[in-house]
């Protein structure tokens, strides 16, 4: 079994940033992806960024290069830096891990962009 546990949500102002931090426990397999989802009152969970074992990297269009996630291996961490935030940004931010057919989920952290 694997757990993820998320911190560094928050709320900050427009054009703000934060850093989400995202550390697995378990057994953590070089096939694995770990990546951020969200999800925003009434919409559905959308991916946000994702990494490879080998660090290669998928954000989404609505980043447009405002956010980075990274991976330290060693600590099987994942963080996700957040610069230039939009109030469009509020949302909750899961981290999942993906193996095969298997997805994992963190708690969630709470994300709120004031304008």
């Amino acid at each position: 079994q694997v757990q993820l546990v998320e911190s560094g949500g928050g709320l900050v102002q427009s054009g703000g940033s934060l850093r989400l931090s995202c550390a697995a426990s378990g057994i953590i397999f070089s096939i694995d992806i770990m990546g951020w989802y969200r999800q925003a009152p009434g919409k559905q969970r959308e991916l946000v960024a994702r990494i490879s074992r080998s660090s290669i990297t998928n954000y989404a269009d609505f980043v447009e290069g405002r956010f980075t996630i990274s991976r330290d291996g060693g600590k099987n961490t994942v963080y996700l830096q957040m610069n230039s935030l939009k109030p469009e940004d509020t949302a909750v931010y899961y981290c999942n891990l993906h193996r095969g057919a298997l997805d994992f989920w963190g708690q969630g952290t709470q994300v709120t962009v004031s304008s």
